[in-house]
Parts: structure tokens; C-alpha cells; sequence
């Protein structure tokens, strides 16, 4: 995976990958699987919006050029971005989170209890759910809106890492040539970005806490791809 980092040239002038997870919605107080379903920041999603574009504005002052800013379009990251000071921005439909199939809009302990066991996105992955599982439905959140939710057949870790790679080949030759990118997106997605632009197993992203509306920073290092900063 190393060529479509560095492409075979020199890293020690380029510019970095920046990371920011949307703010807080619904389901991720109440810890539902929110991948594909469209919800929206919350209010408190909106301030912590703010205030991380505070933060990273303070972190790289200069800002991100025009057609170096993209976004997830999913109204949880477009919110997020807009709210955030980043409203220039590009959308990529490789940045939606990762489909949890049947798992979507469901808690972790719902899905184990349905299938009578403990079950880990990351170790087993919404493909191994029984079709059962599957259908779509309504949802109404706190607020009183209502979302569709479908529970679909999900993708694996792997089709996620595959989308989290043309995402990099994307922007790798920007930020070769020393400009920085800003990535607005989902906790698990850019969880699994991060493992690739590590060319690690995309299994890995399990181990990298990244709070809403919060920012990461990866780089090089002696023209090896690393986190510069990481849940800031």
C-alpha cells in the first residue's frame, strides 16, 4: 500500500491529512450503530461543532485551500463542516461511515442478545448477522424527527478499507505536494483511513478512540506515513 502514500517521492515537505469526526447526534449518546441512516447533530452536536473548529482553526491557521476540503454527505458531517468554519467544501460518498447492515440503528447489546452471544463489529462484522436481522424501519429520535432505517446486508471491514484507500489515493498527491487536506467524516471510517494511510490491518481501527467533534493529524516521518496528533 506504501506506493499510493509516497509514490516513490520525497514526503519531507508535504503537508498533512487532517481528520475531523462530526459532532454528537441521537445515536451516539444512546449508542445505536449509526451508519448509513441520515441523522443529524443533536444540540449539543452543534455546539461541540463549533467549538472543534475552534480548535482546529487555532491548529492550522492558514485554513484548507479550495478543493482540499471534503466532506461525508451525510448531514451529521456536512453540519459538522459548515458548523465547524469549513463550508467550501467537496462531497465523497467514500467517506460515508461503514454500512452495519443489520446492526444499523441497533445497540451493540441488542445485536448479541439476538444472536445469543457477544458480538464486536470489528472482529466479526455486520456480514456474519443473520438476514432475520434485515428490513427497514422508522425511527423517531429525541427531537420527534423521524429517520429510515435500513438493514441492509452491511459491507466488511475489508470493502470499507478499500473505500478508505481511493480516499487517500485521492488526496496523497496534494498533500505530497505540501498542502494540507481536511477529511469531515464518521468515527469508524476515518478510524479505517487512518489504518491504511498506516498500510495496516484495517482490523486495527478498533484500537483508535476518536470523540465526536474532534480532530486527528497524520503525516510523515522520514517519509513514512504516522499520526501526528491524534483525538485532539
Amino acid at each position: 500500500m506504501s506506493d499510493y502514500i509516497t509514490s516513490g517521492k520525497d514526503a519531507s515537505k508535504a503537508g498533512y491529512l487532517v481528520l475531523l469526526r462530526h459532532g454528537q447526534t441521537a445515536w451516539s449518546v444512546s449508542g445505536q450503530y449509526t451508519g448509513r441512516t441520515d441523522v443529524p447533530l443533536n444540540e449539543e452536536g452543534r455546539r461541540q461543532a463549533l467549538a472543534g473548529g475552534k480548535r482546529l482553526r487555532e491548529a492550522f491557521p492558514d485554513g484548507f485551500g479550495r478543493g482540499r476540503i471534503f466532506s461525508s454527505p451525510l448531514r451529521r458531517a456536512s453540519e459538522t463542516a459548515q458548523l465547524a468554519g469549513y463550508s467550501d467544501f467537496e462531497t465523497l460518498d467514500d467517506l460515508m461511515e461503514w454500512d452495519y447492515g443489520p446492526a444499523e440503528g441497533r445497540r451493540r447489546e441488542e445485536v448479541g442478545a439476538a444472536l445469543g452471544h457477544d458480538w464486536c463489529v470489528w472482529d466479526e462484522g455486520p456480514e456474519t448477522l443473520p438476514a432475520r436481522m434485515r428490513g427497514d424501519w422508522v425511527c423517531t429520535l429525541p427531537s420527534r424527527e423521524t429517520v429510515n432505517v435500513h438493514n441492509g446486508v452491511g459491507e466488511t471491514v475489508e470493502e470499507a478499507a478499500v473505500r478508505a484507500r481511493r480516499v487517500i489515493e485521492q488526496v496523497t498527491p496534494m498533500i505530497l505536494a505540501g498542502h494540507n487536506v481536511l477529511l469531515v467524516a464518521h468515527a469508524h471510517i476515518l478510524r479505517i483511513v487512518t489504518t491504511q494511510w498506516l498500510c495496516a490491518d484495517p482490523h486495527s481501527g478498533r484500537l483508535l478512540r476518536f470523540d465526536t467533534a474532534h480532530h486527528s493529524v497524520l503525516g510523515y516521518y522520514k517519509n513514512d506515513p504516522v499520526i501526528v496528533r491524534w483525538n485532539v
